[in-house]
């Protein structure tokens, strides 16, 4: 960097006339490092207001920044002298600052409370989201190839780590609400088929609620809350502690060794999750199903593959399947985005969870309606 000169002025005075010539670098650095940018403006200052008719020249001037011109303004009380010799690009830096003076610094206010302006930027921010989702989709194509093409090199221990850490550690929580769902849907079903004299439809309602619909959608908002969650904190706790910039200046793709192995394990994770909590789900509807009809579990069990297609277990299978890839996908990506900051570290794993929850119900809507014809 090359060296500041430090501002000075010379002063000659005449017959009922004083000059001032002006000297050095007046910028904001050379003004730093003398130490004297508010005695300079003083007596400058008592230069311009002097009875002389005072004559300025900034020839000797070297540089001259918008902080130097400040300066200079302030002290010629806001207005141009009648007699200055200054160069064209000095004479830019005062009309600037003469403008900034005379119009203000234009800042407008955002109502951020407008109807309008939420809309507009909920839309800005779902388009954002959008890209940036199918961009990451598109990596993990290519991370997915280059996985198969070298397998031998590939994140293996990711991947077993994260199944045991998303699959078997959630088998107690999935068996638990499955097994109480079954048995509130069963409870609730039974009065009514009762009533009607119909009561061994009760394999039919809860074969088909549970294996095609409950169970996945269970299933996975469950894994939403629990390992989407944890998915999140992981990455956001790795990008507070500067992990994530480690990675990337050792050369390690976020992609290949964070959110394939992730994606992987959810993908073989949940579909097992899915037919276990069917069975628990279908254990407790039997259990109440046999204290609320009488009805005895090997009659369930035989009644069961008649009542429920086979086409509507490999529905649910699927649909786990596809499940457990967004929710990795929409856990990675609020990781990803997540600030070095605690707030942002917060903020963002519950976006995450409810985005994941969300996607997963209108996951599970497109799927009522693509295959409506499916397995009925």
């Amino acid at each position: 960097m090359e060296r500041q000169t430090t501002p000075d002025f010379h002063i000659t005075r005449g017959d009922g006339t004083v000059s001032v010539a002006l000297s050095g670098d007046w910028t904001a650095l050379a003004l730093a490092g003398c130490h004297q940018a508010r005695q300079l403006r003083t007596q400058l200052h008592e230069l311009a207001q002097a009875p002389e008719h005072a004559q300025w020249s900034l020839a000797e001037v070297q540089r001259l920044d918008h902080i130097g011109g400040q300066l200079l303004w302030q002290a010629w009380d806001g207005k141009m002298p009648q007699q200055i010799e200054a160069s064209e690009g000095q004479r830019r830096v005062f009309e600037r600052i003469a403008a900034v003076q005379d119009e203000g610094w234009k800042k407008h206010m955002v109502d951020r409370f407008n109807p309008i302006t939420l809309l507009g930027a909920n839309v800005m921010s779902f388009g954002v989201q959008l890209v940036i989702g199918i961009t990451m989709l598109g990596q993990l194509a290519f991370d997915l190839l280059r996985f198969a093409r070298m397998p031998q090199r590939g994140p293996w221990r990711e991947v077993s780590a994260n199944i045991y850490n998303v699959g078997y550690k959630a088998l107690g929580i999935t068996a638990l609400v499955g097994f109480l769902i079954g048995i509130v849907l069963s409870y609730l079903s039974a009065n009514q088929l009762r009533m009607f004299g119909a009561s061994t439809f009760i394999v039919n309602i809860l074969g088909m609620a549970v294996i095609r619909e409950l169970g996945p959608v269970l299933a996975a908002i469950l894994i939403a809350g629990r390992s989407g969650s944890a998915i999140t904190a992981q990455i956001g706790v790795m990008r507070v502690t500067e992990e994530l910039d480690a990675m990337r200046v050792m050369g390690i793709s976020h992609g290949f060794r964070l959110i394939m192995p992730r994606v992987i394990a959810l993908a073989i994770s949940m579909p097992l999750l899915v037919a276990w909590t069917d069975v628990m789900a279908l254990a407790g509807g039997m259990v109440a199903a046999r204290m609320q009809l009488g009805i005895s579990a090997a009659f369930f069990l035989r009644e069961l593959p008649d009542a429920v297609p086979v086409a509507n277990l490999w529905l649910g299978l699927g649909k786990g399947v596809a499940f457990g890839i967004l929710i990795a996908l929409t856990a990675c990506h609020f990781g990803l985005r997540i600030k070095p900051n605690t707030q942002s570290l917060g903020e963002g794993t519950t976006a995450s969870v409810v985005t994941s929850i969300t996607i997963v119900i209108l996951a599970d809507a497109v799927f009522a309606v693509l295959f409506k014809d499916v397995g009925i």
